[in-house]
């Protein structure tokens, strides 16, 4: 086989794209929205729910979602919801028979603990696809998440990419523990969420929940069929409530900051004998906006921008050939950040706003910049705008992206396009644009199209542009759920010259073709187990030039999760790898160029979540390349009372070469510590040891929350050098260090 060229592929795409359009029907689960109440009269936000005005709200009717779909809910609860002209009320009446055993773990906002859960799940906009997620615990501990993707997590118990945990926005609750039970009242503003309003009236989807951890029991409202592990949280699976008399509120956030501490780096003197210690004292002030257009509409503006409190990266050990992927956590880029997905690859993507402000896993100055998400009539709009400063060998740049999809066919599938662009002071310039639809065909099945292209200054300049030599193009059918037969089958191709200079890529110039087929089922009432999931599944990657071999992945795996919440999987692959040229690993390991066949198999148990000590194990053994790989990985974490939390993290990984007599023993540990003195005062303390790097990283921050907004951090971070003698001159013992101080206030207009 020889692949050289993409247009059979685009050809492929479009024939199939206007097909299956064609063939594709309007959504048959469509809901006529029944009318949300309106409170009758004044709150108090206690948690208790025995006012006049809640007396009138009628609690609504729920069902067991697990761990026996439409069981008997063994414990009583009430969930009421209403809204006046300023907020949506939430509140719960979650009795319990044994008061003293409810999971009540932690203080630590926004770090689930295995706690008892009380939430509300909202599709603003109606679209089937996008939800803000609210949830506490009876500690008062406050949650906030961003849904995507239908909460499509991919199974196997995890969120994925469909839950942003790192978005946040203003809320209240309160919450009682007593004799009969706990209690919550939220109190949700409308100026905190988007929403599409129609004459004043305002048609949303609506999930509630109340999740009892000891029981692994969650009821929930609407009864949603257990086919998704997120079905709770499904906005497609949602009840469509109608709002009157809504009208958008447009605040103005202002949020100025003010910054001060030290910095320190040690760097080898001109001579190269001795390493100097740099230090300086730093202080910055910044501001930022946040401005509702409209009610759908919002405007984010950034003057001098700090992320001095933003928790540090998972340190990881890279045992691929491809770059490692780190997650964006930083707050200024989480709002609707969903609109900007353009996924090219399990983890590429056209878009990575960590492009932006940072380089090599180092800070770049952000000078400012703007962020405008929404949507106007049926299209959802996103545009981003940053300005870097130069530093070192990085000229000072500009970023700018746009994003443009709308509806099509039916209400949940979408088509759009996306640009984006990064521009240095330099001469500098990378482009990209790129077209996507996702079809819905029926309740399950969704068939996705992506084509993009990328521009580059170099490349241009030196060659020319060539239609497939700089494009990604992909194509993939599927059929999602859990329970019954589910599928994933597609094609894609990428050109050695594409290369998203605001995106993330991790491989180019391939043909890749995939599969994955599963089937699931629940077990009966009365058995310890709830889901299987048994799978098989691979991936076949073809070099453009010759058609040759370099990649395969096959296997199968089963997923099973006891009604208890724990779960487990086992699995075995059988891969191949191409090499053209010799690749490093850690400890100082070599595999030679030539292809490679090996075996591995994983099997991993993850204890159930409501215990005080919980965890999980996994456990991988198999050849490697021409070698073998052992790896044993620990997370514990145990909850002392509910204002100190202890967990841990530990990997270890045996690789053995002897046809070249090499070995390597690598550790990565991480030791974490969540101390919440109340909702408001907290300490975070992480420290990681990775032997693969040489380093042990430590990051601790105190973060006093006096209201929503108005924050003071404390943040110490050091880098340490833990084989020091390894170059001439000996390393110093501390590679960086910083202490800084931030406080910010937010004033609402």
């Amino acid at each position: 086989m020889h692949i050289s060229d993409g247009a059979p592929m685009l050809q492929g795409i479009f024939r199939l794209a206007l097909l299956l359009t064609i063939l594709a029907v309007p959504d048959a689960s469509a809901q006529q929205p029944i009318n949300l109440p309106r409170m009758a009269g004044s709150v108090e936000l206690d948690g208790y729910a025995d006012e006049a005005a809640w007396r009138g709200v009628a609690p609504l009717d729920l069902t067991m979602y697990e761990p026996i779909s439409g069981g008997v809910v063994t414990e009583r609860t009430e969930i009421r919801v209403a809204y006046d002209d300023d907020f949506i009320y939430v509140a719960g009446s979650m009795f319990d028979t044994e008061p003293e055993q409810i999971r009540a773990n932690t203080l630590y906002r926004d770090r689930y603990s295995g706690d008892d859960t009380f939430a509300i799940v909202l599709d603003t906009f109606n679209d089937n696809e996008n939800a803000l997620w609210f949830f506490t615990t009876p500690t008062g501990v406050r949650f906030d998440y961003a849904v995507s993707d239908d909460a499509d997590g991919g199974g196997g118990g995890g969120m994925g990419s469909a839950v942003n945990r790192s978005w946040n926005t203003f809320w209240d609750v309160v919450t009682k523990v007593d004799e009969r039970g706990w209690f919550a009242e939220m109190r949700i503003p409308f100026s905190s969420l988007s929403f599409q309003e129609v004459d004043g009236r305002v048609d949303m989807g609506m999930i509630v929940y109340r999740y009892i951890s000891r029981k692994g029991e969650r009821h929930v409202y609407p009864p949603i069929r257990p086919n998704w592990d997120l079905g709770f949280a499904k906005p497609s699976q949602a009840a469509k409530v109608r709002l009157e008399g809504i009208r958008s509120q447009k605040p103005l956030y202002v949020t100025p900051y003010v910054t001060g501490g030290s910095t320190g780096l040690h760097t080898l003197n001109e001579s190269g004998t001795a390493y100097r210690f740099d230090s300086e004292f730093t202080r910055q002030a910044g501001v930022d906006f946040k401005y509702a257009l409209t009610s759908n509409l919002t405007l984010d503006a950034t003057i001098n921008t700090d992320f001095a409190q933003v928790e540090a990266d998972d340190q990881q050990v890279n045992l691929s050939r491809f770059s490692l992927f780190f997650p964006e956590k930083r707050q200024f880029f989480q709002e609707r950040s969903a609109l900007f997905e353009f996924s090219t690859g399990r983890r590429d993507r056209l878009f990575h706003s960590r492009q932006i402000g940072i380089n090599d896993g180092q800070t770049v100055r952000i000078l400012g910049g703007g962020r405008l998400v929404g949507r106007v009539g049926e299209w959802d709009i996103g545009l981003i705008n940053m300005q870097t400063e130069a530093q070192g060998n990085l000229p000072a740049e500009n970023f700018g992206v746009l994003r443009v999809r709308r509806r099509v066919v039916n209400d949940q599938s979408y088509a759009g396009v996306m640009g984006t662009s990064r521009l240095g002071d330099d001469g500098s310039w990378n482009a990209a644009y790129g077209a996507d639809a996702v079809i819905r065909l029926g309740d399950f099945e969704i068939l996705e199209m992506k084509w993009a292209q990328t521009l580059d200054d170099a490349l241009s300049d030196a060659n020319g542009v060539s239609l497939t030599g700089s494009a990604y193009g992909s194509v993939q059918l599927q059929r999602r759920t859990d329970i019954g037969w589910s599928y994933r089958t597609g094609a894609s191709f990428a050109g050695r010259d594409y290369l998203p200079g605001v995106g993330f890529v991790q491989r180019t110039d391939y043909w890749q073709y995939s599969w994955d087929v599963q089937y699931g089922w629940l077990s009966p009432d009365q058995a310890k187990l709830r889901t299987h999931d048994g799978s098989t599944y691979g991936s076949v990657y073809f070099r453009n030039a010759d058609g040759s071999l370099e990649s395969l992945r096959a296997g199968g795996s089963w997923d099973f999760a006891f009604k208890s919440s724990a779960s487990a999987r086992i699995s075995a692959n059988y891969l191949i790898e191409d090499l053209l040229e010799e690749v490093s690993f850690p400890g100082e390991t070599t595999v030679p160029a030539g292809r490679y066949g090996f075996v591995e198999s994983q099997a991993r148990y993850e204890m159930p979540e409501g215990s005080l000590f919980r965890g999980q194990v996994d456990v991988r053994a198999g050849t490697f390349y021409d070698g073998t790989r052992y790896a044993i990985g620990l997370e514990p974490t145990w909850n002392v009372n509910r204002f100190i939390e202890l967990a841990g993290d530990y990997e270890f990984t045996r690789l053995e070469f002897p046809e070249r007599d090499q070995q390597a023993n690598i550790h990565l540990v991480g030791v974490r510590s969540q101390i919440g003195l109340n909702t408001k005062l907290s300490l975070n303390a992480f420290v990681q040891y990775n032997t693969a790097a040489d380093i042990v990283a430590s990051n601790v921050r105190f973060r006093y929350n006096m209201a929503e907004g108005n924050d003071l951090w404390v943040v110490y971070t050091e880098n340490l050098n833990t084989d020091r003698f390894r170059d001439s001159p000996a390393l110093p013992v501390s590679r960086n260090r910083t202490l800084l101080l931030k406080y910010t206030h937010t004033f609402i207009r």
